[in-house]
């Protein structure tokens, strides 16, 4: 296809797609389906070889968050059955950590409920990175703590923080669809803070809330400009007890297309696929190592993940490798530009015996709320 080698072409630049083209990518049908990931792969590889950054995250307070987020289990007025639990103490956090660490993590995303962090949440975040890297030799950190406000960037750099996660979600035009408690430029204002204070800024979307190819494409392209280091695409997990519950929009097939269009677009950010990938990719997951180079080892913020087991093997048996520690995640150019060493974090993710499940049927037995690992007395999934 023309548009596969134009797009091929201009990856291997960092040149800019046309919007037509982004859209294409996502108009697609199956049965080029293989042709576009084979093209995003070129470009992918060129840029980041055949390895994969593990992150793993660690819910530093979940639950009980004052913001109306639409999608999100932990939102105000939300009946998902969850986890709840204020506050980790910094030691706990760190025995969290250490688990991803031990299973192959590279980073680590520490993430906290609420529309911002107070002063004082910043100084205990501090304290949870310093035990941290303390701790865990090698090991990056990075924080997701909500809108922030100013100089909070600066202290949590200054604490050894190397990233800052803040998505955008969905295209501006859309957001007060999703959420009224904050602005889509409240969220663009944090990822420049971010950006300034010299933290690895780490922003992506979440597809599969019933919007349309233009808000996909129109989120992505303004990833683009703001030029986060980390592109994180998550995948809608409908929590039953939320607005969205219902909204079962995405096929295997369609993740795919998101993920080419996204490293089109975007060919030299670490582009990592983050939540709901178990519940919307399924045994397509292999093939999105082709288009993204970073994943969440294990558990997400409120679900159950992948066992971390599962996923190392399932990197090794599609011919990739796990990133090492000391190996640069960003190309030079990006890597020598003062931000960091790698990309940032982001996520919030039938049939019987013999049947085939139809693809367009809500997986919902393949939700299960996180009922092991941060908040509770049980091993951690790494």
């Amino acid at each position: 296809m023309d548009l596969l080698n134009t797009l091929v072409d201009k990856g291997l630049r960092r040149e800019l797609p046309t919007r037509d083209e982004a859209l294409a990518v996502l108009a697609t049908s199956d049965d080029d389906l293989l042709d576009v990931v084979a093209a995003a792969g070129k470009v992918r590889r060129h840029w980041f070889g055949r390895r994969v950054k593990l992150n793993y995250l660690v819910n530093l307070k979940s639950g009980l968050c004052p913001e109306d987020c639409s999608y999100c289990s932990q939102r105000l007025g939300s009946q998902a059955g969850i986890l709840k639990y204020t506050w980790l103490k910094p030691d706990q956090a760190s025995e969290a950590a250490a688990a991803g660490v031990a299973g192959g993590a590279k980073r680590v995303c520490l993430v906290a409920s609420g529309r911002g962090p107070t002063d004082r949440d910043v100084d205990r975040v501090s304290e949870t990175i310093r035990t941290i890297k303390e701790k865990n030799e090698g090991v990056e950190v990075c924080a997701c703590l909500g809108l922030l406000s100013d100089g909070q960037a600066e202290r949590l750099r200054e604490a050894g923080a190397d990233a800052y996660n803040h998505n955008l979600n969905t295209s501006e035009a859309t957001y007060g669809e999703i959420t009224t408690t904050h602005t889509y430029a409240d969220r663009v204002d944090t990822v420049n803070k971010a950006h300034a204070a010299g933290l690895s800024a780490c922003s992506g979307l979440i597809a599969g809330m019933g919007e349309t190819d233009e808000d996909l494409v129109d989120v992505v392209f303004s990833l683009r400009e703001l030029d986060p280091d980390s592109v994180p695409v998550n995948f809608l997990i409908p929590f039953e007890g939320t607005p969205l519950g219902k909204e079962w929009n995405l096929t295997p097939q369609r993740c795919l297309r998101i993920l080419a269009m996204t490293r089109f677009v975007c060919p030299d950010v670490e582009v990592r696929i983050a939540g709901g990938r178990e519940v919307h990719l399924r045994t397509l997951q292999p093939l999105a190592l082709h288009l993204a180079n970073s994943i969440f080892l294990g558990d997400y913020l409120t679900s159950e993940g992948q066992a971390g087991k599962a996923d190392l093997e399932m990197i090794a048996d599609a011919g990739f490798e796990v990133e090492g520690t000391d190996q640069v995640t960003l190309p030079e150019h990006r890597a020598s530009g003062g931000c960091g060493s790698g990309g940032g974090c982001g996520s919030d993710g039938g049939g019987a015996c013999g049947s085939v499940p139809d693809v367009n049927e809500p997986r919902t037995d393949l939700v299960a709320v996180r009922r092991r690992g941060a908040g509770t007395d049980l091993a951690p999934n790494a």
